[in-house]
């Protein structure tokens, strides 16, 4: 039996009205275009694509070219999608790219453990980033910091100065992908959380 038009239109606006359920994210605003610079987890990103920079340029053969390549974009990649979902105009698609800056470390991860089994990176237990490097990741990363760990005045630049390819080891990097990763997952969560209560203010 055919619809009336009645009942067409009837449907198509309960559908209209079914569609409001699901708000679209809020717009973002922010003051500082790179104020993403300030998170702990764009900075740990952003030694972390220095690091991995000087062990592929100093510690693989030109015969590993491909795993060069592929640590050097995974580790771009994290620090990247970064900045890019921090410009993103909606929560969500912040954490989209927050998302793609998860997958990537993860990728970074799993080819510095094929780096130690290869024999490319010795392992040495209990080796930190704080002893070897003398770098403190727990280094206030607020207002105080913004930029490159590669800048003049960072608390970084004076230890990556002098680094040589040789002291870093597996130990190292699993350091700080970890502790990456879980600033990354606390950032997630709290973005989660904002998009959570936006959507409870929307239907009170």
């Amino acid at each position: 039996m055919n619809k009336t038009i009645s009942q067409q239109l009837a449907e198509k606006t309960m559908r209209e009205l079914e569609e409001t359920k699901n708000p679209q994210s809020q717009s973002r605003s922010w003051k500082d275009p790179e104020g993403y610079q300030r998170l702990g987890a764009w900075q740990n990103a952003a030694l972390l694509r220095v690091l991995i920079r000087v062990f592929t340029k100093g510690c693989l053969p030109r015969s590993e070219y491909r795993l060069k390549a592929q640590l050097d974009d995974a580790a771009r990649s994290v620090k990247r999608n970064i900045e890019e979902g921090w410009k993103r105009p909606t929560t969500k698609e912040y954490l989209i790219f927050l998302g793609y800056s998860q997958a990537s470390l993860e990728e970074v991860k799993g080819d510095i453990r094929d780096a130690k089994t290869d024999g490319f990176l010795p392992s040495q237990p209990l080796t930190t980033l704080k002893d070897t490097l003398k770098i403190d990741l727990r280094v206030n990363k607020g207002l105080e910091v913004k930029g490159e760990p590669t800048d003049i005045g960072h608390p970084y630049y004076q230890p990556l100065t002098t680094l040589k390819s040789s002291t870093l080891t597996y130990e190292i990097f699993i350091e700080l992908i970890n502790k990456t990763d879980w600033l990354l997952r606390k950032l997630v969560e709290s973005l989660e959380k904002k998009v959570s209560d936006n959507k409870s203010k929307y239907f009170r």
